[in-house]
């Protein structure tokens, strides 16, 4: 036998420590967005002003909720996440509404219009602090939120706006919606493209916001590798990895658009989607190394919303950790896949190697170990050493083993990754260089056997006609 009691939380510690799950307001507001797509919605309109105070307020044109319907809507945990959900469902424990807006605001307001009839309530943060109790409100005056004449003209939908937000300052209101908007395109790229029958609008500040897809399916060199059926226990999931272009093949524009904020090297990796709505991005699950060599790889994963148990599917929707059974497969398809990723790379990497061309760099071997060098067989390097007096070729011998040991290799990778297209390394040798050139090697007079080491170097491999013209 045992004795019980009631032992209550203490509500405003409790509300507090809530707050703090790790929204960020983009992922707070996608989570909001789910519920509208669980409603049935088109049409979405998102609301984030500074004046006043920052407000934030978001209509769509949903199912809408009854009186009661809300209030339960506005329970915490209302749903169980072990219930089987129908298949548009994208919530899982029933706190969405509350823990992203909690996160971002003090108070939340929701006013919901079905069958002609408008039902609002109100969660104030600092009221529940106050009198330590989970007080639902039903707010008296409701005349001054955003978008409320638009909720009352449209036959059915839900309101939900966020007031006393105090995770975003006014100063950062522009980089703050700037994220929302980049997210949304995301994450719900899918529903926007209207894929597979699916269909909505999001307009933010009432501009549409248009479908962000990370794979660049529409380029002629983006590589779509075969599909993959892993049948876990009685459900499916489809893997299908991509190739991006590689960054000679796209534009500026373009390869920095695909690139996203986070870059190429930060967005390689699987793209989690659980019915057609993306929760994770841009991560290995700690099965495979980031490194630049894979840097265009991204492999989508389609799982249903029976699955969350296997993929370790966090609240706020935005981390998850596979299970052992999962990360089997995974780590099969990342063996495949990278392997030829790595190709746009490693097959210019080769080139230094390439044995047909005489080039000023190649790839000096120390033990296990390895430098780039000046190529002293260059037969340009070759006549200088012919020429020159012992004490100057000394000299150039030092310069260039100096150049060799600081070659800024950081500073390359940096570039190469960051802004390849404006790397203009070429220029450092113009045309007019190479015409002088030509012209003191005829004037010095070419043996035959030299002419045709020059016409493989990287100079003349593509002007051969310069020397040629020489010829006798």
């Amino acid at each position: 036998m045992f004795k019980t009691e009631v032992v209550d939380p203490n509500v405003g510690n409790f509300i507090e420590s809530i707050r703090d799950i790790g929204y960020s307001f983009e992922v707070a507001v996608a989570d909001l967005i789910d519920n509208s797509i669980t409603a049935g919605a088109s049409q979405v309109s998102i609301h984030l002003t500074p004046v006043p105070q920052i407000r934030f307020a978001m209509l769509d044109n949903g199912t809408g909720m009854s009186e009661s319907e809300l209030r339960e809507a506005m329970r915490l945990a209302t749903k169980n996440p072990k219930d089987t959900r129908k298949k548009n469902d994208l919530g899982r424990f029933g706190l969405g509404l509350k823990t992203a807006s909690f996160s971002q605001c003090r108070k939340l307001t929701v006013v919901s219009k079905k069958d002609s009839q408008i039902s609002s309530k109100q969660w104030d943060l600092d009221y529940i602090s106050e009198k330590n109790q989970w007080l639902l409100k039903t707010p008296e005056d409701i005349l001054d939120l955003p978008l409320l004449a638009e909720l009352k003209s449209q036959k059915s939908g839900t309101l939900v706006c966020w007031e006393t937000i105090d995770r975003c300052e006014k100063s950062e209101l522009t980089s703050v919606i700037d994220q929302v908007r980049k997210h949304l395109a995301l994450v719900f790229h899918r529903f926007l493209e209207g894929a597979d029958k699916l269909s909505i609008k999001i307009s933010l500040n009432n501009n549409g916001i248009k479908p962000f897809n990370p794979f660049n399916l529409n380029h002629p060199a983006t590589q779509q590798l075969s599909l993959e059926r892993i049948k876990i226990h009685s459900s499916e999931v489809t893997v299908q990895p991509f190739i991006l272009p590689h960054h000679s093949k796209l534009s500026q524009q373009e390869y920095e658009h695909y690139a996203t904020e986070e870059g190429y090297i930060r967005s390689q990796g699987f793209y989690l989607y659980r019915e057609n709505r993306i929760l994770v991005y841009g991560t290995w699950w700690g099965l495979h190394k980031t490194v630049d060599a894979h840097k265009l790889v991204r492999i989508k994963i389609d799982i249903p919303n029976d699955m969350d148990h296997y993929w370790g599917i966090d609240i706020k929707k935005s981390t998850a950790k596979p299970a052992d059974l999962v990360k089997t497969n995974l780590k099969r398809i990342i063996s495949r896949v990278t392997e030829i990723g790595s190709k746009p790379f490693t097959g210019r990497g080769r080139k230094i190697e390439d044995k047909t061309l005489i080039q000023f760099w190649e790839i000096f071997p120390m033990n296990e170990d390895f430098r780039f060098a000046i190529n002293e067989d260059h037969p340009l390097y070759a006549d200088l050493e012919a020429d020159l007096p012992e004490e100057l070729l000394r000299k150039l011998q030092l310069y260039l083993k100096g150049l060799q040991a600081y070659l800024p290799i950081d500073a390359i990778q940096f570039k190469l990754q960051n802004s390849p297209h404006q790397l203009k390394q070429q220029t450092a040798l113009t045309i007019s260089d190479v015409e002088e050139l030509t012209e003191r090697l005829k004037s010095a007079g070419l043996p035959p056997n030299y002419i045709e080491e020059l016409l493989k170097t990287e100079i003349f491999i593509n002007r051969k006609e310069l020397l040629r013209d020489g010829e006798k």
